[in-house]
């Protein structure tokens, strides 16, 4: 008689997987898709080159930035992975818009979220994440968080999402509506339909890393600059081909800019790198609040920097064609911070050179 085979299991239930999925799925479909608004640009130095400016509006997703979907395809990416389950406790080292996100999602599926961040963190973004049901756990010092979140993990046997190295490989950068698939979309009817540049900042490097492999997938002529503020690894990683760049000290531009080159920055996917300083993108923030009628972020002003300066040369070269950037979150949440002159002069930062610049380039489309 022949023994029985032995037999084991560790996966998670798949009742509940496929149910979670289904809700984040279901979510996805409730909130459709983000606007791409036209910026209003003067016409008067537009003579003989017809020149478009686009912003991808990503403030307008329910946790209110673009870390939305960064967050959404980190938790799809690791339910299908089996490594959360119904009582899998999520963690993540953030103290900005990822982990409101993801505490979105946590929330969703009613698994608990633990936020790791240091102790100096403002009491507004920690009241954002614990509103979307979300705890704070703090660290003495910013560069303690990976570690302190990897140990909570396993002290809960919970999962670490890790946005850092994950951002890149949770994406499908082919499609399935991803932030590039969308540009291009509704991008379609534009009188210059395929963008002679995207721009965008790198945080985790996940939005870039999509965008700029979309292009290749879809052969696109298209150029992706990826801006970069004051104190960040990632120019000089890419200006020297070095990843072991640390500088340590954090970015004062929240959202984008990190003091080490983290895994999900895909340099070799990049065509053209700028530096923007921090009262540049302050300035940036600013005007183009003024302009909209409405607050954007500071992200948002190193974007917009950025794309600016890049119309202003194809003015010069007499080029046509159009540039798409992204508005990453609302500027009211930065209401006491980057909107407040006290706290400006306090931080040392005075836009008021750049903001000349930005004047004289609405003025005559050219770069000071």
């Amino acid at each position: 008689m022949t023994d029985a085979p032995s037999s084991a299991t560790r996966s998670q239930p798949r009742e509940w997987v496929d149910n979670a999925v289904r809700l984040i799925e279901a979510d996805s479909r409730r909130s459709a898709d983000t606007h791409l608004l036209r910026y209003p640009l003067p016409s008067a130095w537009c003579d003989g080159v017809d020149v478009a400016l686009y912003l991808k509006d990503e403030s307008t997703h329910i946790t209110g930035s673009l870390k939305h979907r960064l967050a959404r395809s980190l938790f799809l990416y690791a339910l299908c992975n089996g490594w959360i389950g119904e009582h899998t406790t999520v963690i993540e080292a953030s103290s900005g818009s990822t982990a409101v996100s993801e505490a979105y999602f946590a929330a969703l599926l009613g698994v608990p979220f633990i936020a790791v961040m240091p102790s100096t963190t403002s009491a507004s973004k920690i009241a954002l994440i614990e509103s979307q049901g979300g705890r704070c756990h703090f660290v003495a010092e910013s560069s303690q968080m990976y570690a302190e979140a990897e140990r909570l993990a396993e002290e809960t046997g919970g999962h670490y999402l890790d946005q850092f190295t994950n951002a890149e490989r949770a994406t499908d950068w082919r499609g399935n509506n991803n932030i590039a698939e969308s540009i291009f979309v509704q991008m379609g009817l534009e009188a210059h339909p395929i963008p002679e540049w995207v721009v965008v900042g790198a945080g985790t490097g996940g939005t870039s890393a999509t965008i700029g492999r979309y292009i290749r997938y879809r052969r696109y002529p298209t150029r992706l600059c990826v801006v970069d503020p004051e104190n960040s690894a990632f120019f000089p990683s890419y200006a020297q081909c070095r990843d072991d760049v640390v500088t340590g000290r954090s970015s004062r531009i929240e959202g984008i800019g990190r003091p080490r080159v983290e895994p999900s920055f895909l340099p070799d996917v990049v065509d053209r790198m700028l530096t923007v300083a921090d009262a540049a993108s302050i300035a940036a923030s600013r005007h183009v609040s003024e302009v909209l009628g409405r607050r954007v972020g500071p992200s948002t002003g190193t974007n917009l920097w950025g794309a600016f300066y890049l119309l202003a040369e194809m003015v010069a070269e007499g080029r046509s064609g159009s540039v798409v950037t992204l508005i990453a979150d609302s500027g009211d949440r930065y209401a006491d911070t980057y909107f407040s002159d006290e706290w400006l002069d306090n931080a040392g930062l005075d836009p008021s050179t750049a903001a000349g610049v930005l004047a004289e380039f609405e003025r005559s489309g050219r770069w000071p």
